[in-house]
């Protein structure tokens, strides 16, 4: 069963579905958003992860990349104690440590939507598939199986395949051209 399907009608599902999945996002904060939900989804349901998204953000700084970045053993300490929020040391440690990676793409790149468009052709100048995309962040970030990687660049509109064709978002999404152009 297709994500479009699970979220029609769903009163979580839905609006993430109808708003955001799929659609591009630019900004250094939000892509680190979706990366550190997606990080936090493995081994649990996207319900679950929506349901927390406030807490998340709450406990994140807003995912503030410039503050996560900074947290230091107090933060990930306060973090583990957090109930709203997933308490992995592993996934915390990945939060952490990828605002970090983040900053350091900034530097290189101008930001973390620069470093992904540069990024969507492979060395030989093709677009890059799921595998060569799965090899490109685990060299760049911490906790990014194939799974992840998979869903984070799906949701944020770097690869396609969010929608079914007859999804209205979907036909929506490619009538506007707000695709990430494949450049």
């Amino acid at each position: 069963m297709s994500y479009c399907s699970v979220a029609r009608g769903h009163p979580i599902h839905g609006p993430y579905h109808d708003t955001e999945y799929g659609f591009p996002l630019r900004g250094d904060d939000a892509l680190f958003e979706r990366l550190v939900l997606e990080i936090n989804q493995a081994g649990l349901s996207w319900l679950t992860i929506l349901k927390k998204r406030d807490a998340f953000r709450a406990a994140y700084d807003g995912f503030s990349v410039e503050r996560v970045a900074s947290y230091d053993d107090a933060e990930r300490a306060r973090l583990l104690a957090d109930a709203g929020i997933v308490r992995n040391r592993l996934k915390v440690n990945a939060a952490i440590e990828n605002a970090r990676r983040i900053l350091a793409l900034r530097a290189a790149h101008g930001g973390f939507a620069d470093w992904l468009d540069a990024n969507v052709r492979d060395e030989t100048g093709r677009l890059r598939d799921r595998d060569s995309w799965r090899r490109l962040f685990k060299r760049t970030f911490v906790f990014t199986g194939g799974e992840i990687v998979n869903e984070f660049l799906v949701s944020t509109g770097y690869l396609p395949g969010a929608h079914d064709e007859s999804c209205p978002v979907g036909a929506r999404l490619r009538s506007e051209s707000t695709l990430v152009p494949s450049a």
